[in-house]
């Protein structure tokens, strides 16, 4: 089970990196058990922004493996709690690349570690129209 606050100190090595202001992180586990995290840089033009789990996504690829989980973390200021974010569409997209299986953390009432499948999350996925079953 993967924990916010588990495998290396993920959590605290965001705090790090993102010492002030909103920040958002995330970590990947692929299906070697390796955790892969990147962040949500800050960017000077919000157009060249990009969401803080690309930079895990294509960590898998480069290394050839396949993603298990996403969980992507955001605060609004330095000492604020960390929420837990949905993945939004576009990385739902990124994720189908690895099956319908891929589990994803979910935004929920309680803040509480929830994960689902993309099948889940994708219960009316385009690839129908193409006869694939997600």
């Amino acid at each position: 089970m993967i924990t916010v606050h588990s495998r290396g100190g993920g959590v605290k090595k965001y705090a790090r990196a993102l010492p002030k202001g909103w920040g958002g992180a995330a970590a990947v586990r692929t299906e070697s058990g390796k955790i892969l995290t990147s962040i949500a840089p800050d960017t000077k033009n919000d157009a060249l922004s990009l969401c803080m789990e690309v930079g895990a996504y294509l960590e898998a690829h480069k290394l050839n493996e396949a993603v298990t989980h996403s969980l992507c973390l955001c605060r609004e200021d330095a000492g604020c709690k960390y929420i837990i974010l949905t993945p939004c569409g576009i990385c739902q997209e990124r994720l189908v690349h690895w099956g319908s299986s891929v589990k994803a953390a979910v935004t929920n009432e309680k803040n509480e570690l929830l994960f689902k499948t993309i099948r889940e999350l994708q219960p009316y996925h385009w690839s129908a129209v193409n006869g694939e079953i997600l």
